[in-house]
């Protein structure tokens, strides 16, 4: 009798969408094929035919004009926020959907950090008041999951206690614990035209040689009140989200980023592997690293297989 020790649901993938604004736009990434960039009419039937296929959770991840970008992020919050608008339009046509976001300054910083920047320097503390406020303003708009990925020291706390304070205690924070500042992440850039103007992320995000510093973050974010927290790229850290999975009683969520998906989709289209069976086993190797749930830009590709017996 064949024992199979890890399984994947298709419940546990998260798919991760960019969010255009405009109209009848499904434009494709071109460092990461078969992934797009939607516009909110186009976007709507291609959520309908995840949640048929079993996916129920989405990322929404904005890509912004550059002329409604400014020094404060404050497009971030603005009433006219396409993406605010568009959070709550999926939530009002797909009520069992669940919509998670995110919280960072990079999208709508003409700086293009995820913090607010000073003199050249990334200011920490005068960052979390803009992070709460997007916060809220994403939970208004129908957010079940905030999911901050700015790497900024106390966002947690600062973000819960302006939940908590909004009348939002049921919204979940979804941490980026262990963000590494990673080589990975390039097609994602490509997607949402959001690289740093000048720098790089390495004051906030995590040194790849780093181990320990994880228990530390993820420590920090249990404190503060986090309800899961999340290994970001997965690939290159399974030892990271096994580390996690052993320490602490959240649920371990895992990114799959667009580099480790653009890297095995090259492999494939020039015949050098078979994606029928590398997709798989890289997201199952997530799995069994730890990972309860996991956010990939497979998800979609992986429940067609699923719905085909194939995995």
């Amino acid at each position: 009798m064949h024992a199979q020790e890890t399984h994947i649901q298709v419940n546990q993938l998260i798919y991760p969408l960019f969010l255009y604004d405009g109209k009848g736009m499904k434009e494709e990434v071109k460092s990461l094929p078969g992934n797009y960039r939607w516009s909110l009419d186009k976007l709507i039937p291609e959520v309908e035919a995840c949640l048929e296929l079993g996916i129920t959770t989405f990322v929404l991840f904005p890509a912004v004009d550059e002329a409604l970008k400014d020094k404060t992020a404050s497009y971030g919050f603005a009433k006219d926020n396409f993406y605010l608008h568009a959070i709550h339009t999926l939530k009002n046509t797909f009520p069992a959907c669940c919509i998670m976001t995110d919280v960072a300054m990079d999208p709508y910083s003409s700086d293009g950090h995820d913090g607010f920047v000073l003199d050249g320097q990334i200011m920490n503390d005068e960052t979390l008041p803009i992070l709460a406020k997007m916060a809220v303003a994403q939970a208004q708009a129908g957010a079940d999951i905030i999911g901050p990925s700015d790497m900024m020291d106390g966002r947690v706390g600062h973000i819960r206690e302006a939940l908590d304070e909004n009348g939002f205690t049921e919204v979940s924070i979804m941490s980026y614990t262990a963000k590494y500042a990673s080589a990975f992440y390039g097609p994602f850039r490509d997607a949402l035209d959001s690289a740093p103007k000048a720098g790089d992320k390495k004051t906030y995000q995590m040194n790849p040689a780093n181990k320990r510093e994880a228990l530390i973050e993820a420590q920090l974010d249990v404190y503060e009140g986090a309800d899961y927290m999340m290994v970001k790229p997965a690939l290159p850290y399974l030892d990271i989200i096994h580390m996690l999975k052993q320490n602490f009683e959240l649920p371990i969520a895992a990114y799959n980023v667009s580099g480790e998906c653009a890297m095995l989709i090259a492999a494939c289209q020039n015949g050098w592997l078979s994606y029928e069976k590398a997709m798989p086993e890289m997201l199952m190797s997530i799995k069994r690293a730890g990972a309860d749930v996991i956010l990939t830009y497979f998800a979609k590709s992986f429940a067609e297989m699923r719905k085909k017996g194939l995995v």
